[in-house]
């Protein structure tokens, strides 16, 4: 019976026995089993039976070979390996070899790897960068390397200007990552969101969660046209980015909009906004992370089946909305979650820890809320989830269009810090009234503001120290 005893067993006697296994178990199952078990190889091991099976007919079995091959370290024939990548035609094998040539470290290979760097396979591409990157004092390498800037792929490009061409953040960076301006915690501001926005100092926002008013879907979001539309969420999401710290995220509550046709002669007209807002979003610097489906009971949301239910003709089935879309993006850097992460004290780390009961899923299941001012507010489940996940205690989350405040009064609850601006005068009076409710007892109470005032203050804190 095949073990991995017996493969571990024979591997050390250093007289073929390996082969002769091989030969006796020469059914692919078996040969696979016996070369995914020989493990680390002992340095009297002759691997001629690894080069005779890259002939092999089966792909499973050269990737395994390959891999063996690669055990041993600079004892073999790159160019062996080489000449296999020329006529294999499966990718995974010729990633290997290329990954295997790679581990020796040798600069003999080096014209082997610029090859490699000639591949249309990007993950083949990759693997030859991270091999060429060890030669870091040769100019021929590095050379060859920041040639790949305008490399088609898109990360191929962004590995190559990660490593040489991104400079240190310029940003204004009088805080530290982990802080915010004073004049900025616990506001909100009555003003156009990009008036207000443009007294804020440069990275200064650790989270934005919003949604963005519907295309002419009330009477507070009416716009011109579509493209109009657009264009201003645009410039607020471009404002947002610069105000946002290196690497931190944005979350966008949108769905698709439905306008209602003006009569029976004309058809409605539905909008795919989540969609149409993700090519601006990238394109401006933020980078696409997840998108989580929120998903409302369906006798919570308009009922667009019923007259299909009776009719049931093709052509005329329109499913209930019963999904909003959060999408998660973060702000464009090279550098890695972690630096991010240790910018925090351990103690902030330790407290800011997600509780148990935390959703696995990108699937949410939420009721709405209704409210007899705002007709589309935030369920606080909802804002305590993205607030949770995506912030630690003492930052400051954002709200562009405030509304009823419920991600203001989320974020105080998790000990958040919070900044919020609105237009509408309506909401703002309704925040205001809701945070007299709420703070009585409270010593963080919630500052409301002019934009005048707002600009006063943003002049008078924005060039301390203690902040």
């Amino acid at each position: 019976m095949l073990t991995k005893e017996t493969v571990t067993e024979l591997k050390y006697r250093g007289d073929g026995a390996i082969a002769t296994l091989i030969k006796n178990y020469n059914e692919v199952s078996s040969v696979k089993f016996i070369l995914d078990n020989l493990g680390r190889l002992p340095s009297n091991f002759n691997p001629d039976i690894f080069y005779k099976l890259l002939a092999h007919a089966h792909s499973a079995i050269r990737l395994s070979a390959v891999k063996n091959i690669g055990k041993l370290n600079d004892r073999f024939d790159a160019n062996i390996l080489y000449s296999l990548y020329k006529n294999e035609n499966d990718t995974n094998v010729k990633r290997e070899i290329v990954s295997s040539i790679g581990r020796q470290r040798k600069i003999t290979n080096k014209s082997l790897l610029f090859e490699f760097l000639k591949d249309n396979d990007p993950k083949i591409v990759c693997q030859a960068i991270r091999a060429l990157l060890v030669f870091e004092n040769d100019s021929d390498a590095i050379e060859r390397l920041k040639s790949l800037i305008n490399h088609p792929n898109e990360i191929v490009s962004s590995i190559i200007c990660k490593e040489f061409f991104v400079k240190e953040n310029s940003a204004d960076t009088r805080i530290s990552h982990a802080a915010t301006y004073q004049f900025l915690k616990n506001v909100v501001v009555h003003a156009d969101v990009l008036e207000a926005l443009s007294y804020v100092p440069s990275e200064s926002v650790h989270l934005t969660f919003t949604s963005p008013p519907y295309y002419n879907a009330r009477d507070y979001s009416i716009y011109p046209s579509y493209q109009a539309y657009l264009d201003f969420l645009e410039k607020v999401f471009i404002a947002t980015h610069r105000i946002t710290k290196e690497g931190r995220f944005l979350i966008v509550n949108t769905s698709p909009i439905i306008i209602p046709r003006i009569s029976r002669s004309h058809s409605s007209k539905r909008y795919p906004i989540p969609f149409d807002l993700h090519p601006y979003l990238v394109k401006n610097g933020w980078e696409f992370i997840d998108d989580i489906i929120w998903l409302k009971p369906e006798a919570s949301v308009k009922n667009r089946i019923g007259g299909f239910m009776q009719h049931r003709k093709p052509l005329g089935y329109k499913p209930n909305s019963v999904t909003e879309y959060l999408m998660v993006y973060r702000k464009s850097t090279a550098k890695l979650l972690d630096w991010n992460i240790k910018s925090y004290d351990q103690k902030t780390v330790i407290e800011s820890k997600v509780p148990d009961g935390y959703e696995t899923t990108n699937v949410w299941k939420i009721d709405p809320c209704f409210d007899k001012v705002h007709s589309a507010i935030f369920p606080v489940e909802l804002c305590k989830r993205v607030i949770s996940y995506y912030s630690y205690k003492g930052d400051l989350v954002f709200d562009p269009f405030g509304g009823s405040g419920t991600v203001g009064r989320a974020a105080k609850a998790l000990d958040r810090l919070f900044f919020i601006t609105e237009q509408d005068k309506d909401y703002y009076e309704y925040m205001k009234s809701k945070a007299r409710q709420l703070s009585m007892n409270d010593e963080r109470v919630t500052q409301f503001l002019t934009l005048e005032e707002f600009i006063k203050r943003s002049k008078n804190d924005a060039n301390r120290s203690d902040c």
